[in-house]
């Protein structure tokens, strides 16, 4: 009787990866589901419950602070984002190996399609992303198979290549329609489940990283918050939105890696909170205090904001800036 092979499949909760799961059960092989978390996914309820759908065990991964070197400082480039795509699959590849071998399962099994995504899945792409991760044989793309190398796993014989596909391009009918065939009845729409491709959250990526200073984890994580404004080039003001992100801006300028050195709020009228990463001066806080008043529903006659630096805290006036009124955001330049 010959031995039940395991394989570790990368599941984003996307229609790839649950079309690569399903192939591979269809051929008896068990299943290790891995989900690769970083601070810029966003599609994470979703995987677990394509998971649970899929009757596979999930491990979620998350990334190590030098997941933020590929960001700043991709060897491969950047998509038409702040998207690394190369470089983090190979970043992904590497620690599904270190996975696969912990786990003792045999090979990986990706849901990639050549020519599906522009910068990460044309064929020397996935060439170079097989070659860089060091798993090269071991890691099989159920659904271009047949357009690619034969691997390890099929020339072995634990998985019959006859079974497998040659999708390719952009196109979903065809996949639809296997998903039909293996009865899957919720079809997830595409998603990158990125914000780095977002072009909006993109400008805030470049605007961080162009800085002198060197961003760490925390300024990437305030990214996600609020609207960004350019005061410098040291010093930027975050205005939170909303209730539950002034809430949120609190929280992270109390972190105990917090970068931000003041935070301020309307004491006597309806306004955002506003946070300040950079040199703390009193212009810098008269900037922050005027964009408060610039996104206030009502502003009263005489308008005071609270400001809590490192000194302490206390009540000044705000008042009207130009600069304050014209400028964009980071997300808008």
């Amino acid at each position: 009787m010959s031995k039940q092979r395991r394989c570790v499949a990368l599941l984003s909760g996307g229609l790839d990866s649950m079309l690569v799961i399903r192939i591979m059960q269809e051929q008896g092989i068990e299943v290790e589901a891995l989900n690769f978390k970083t601070i810029f996914t966003c599609c994470q309820d979703q995987s677990a419950q394509t998971a649970r759908d899929l009757g596979v065990r999930m491990t979620v991964v998350g990334q190590e602070d030098d997941y933020l070197d590929l960001v700043r400082k991709p060897a491969f480039g950047y998509g038409k984002g702040a998207n690394p795509c190369v470089d983090c699959r190979i970043y992904m590849f590497e620690r599904a190996k270190a996975f696969m071998q912990q786990v003792g399962a045999d090979f990986i099994v990706s849901g990639e399609v050549v020519g599906q995504r522009p910068m990460s899945q044309k064929r020397k792409d996935l060439n170079v992303i097989s070659y860089h991760s060091d798993l090269e044989d071991l890691l099989l793309r159920p659904l271009s198979a047949k357009l690619l190398p034969m691997t390890l796993p099929e020339r072995e014989g634990w998985v019959d290549r006859e079974q497998l596909y040659a999708f390719e391009g952009r196109s979903r009918k065809g996949l639809i329609k296997l998903a039909r065939k293996f009865g899957f009845q919720n079809i997830p729409t595409p998603s990158t489940g990125c914000a780095l491709t977002e072009p909006r959250f993109s400008r805030k990526v470049f605007d961080l990283i162009e800085m002198p200073t060197v961003a760490q984890r925390w300024d990437f994580e305030l990214l996600k918050l609020g609207r960004h404004f350019r005061y410098n080039e040291l010093t930027k003001v975050i205005l939170g939105r909303d209730l539950e992100e002034n809430h949120r801006l609190i929280g992270l300028h109390e972190g105990a890696d917090a970068r931000s050195t003041a935070i301020l709020w309307p004491e006597n009228y309806y306004g955002p909170h506003a946070m300040l990463v950079g040199p703390p001066t009193d212009d810098a806080l008269e900037f922050a205090a005027a964009l408060t008043l610039r996104y206030a529903k009502e502003v009263p006659d005489s308008p005071r904001v609270r400001i809590d630096t490192a000194a302490g805290t206390r009540v000044e006036a705000a008042r009207p800036r130009e600069d304050a009124a014209r400028i964009q955001t980071v997300a808008t330049m």
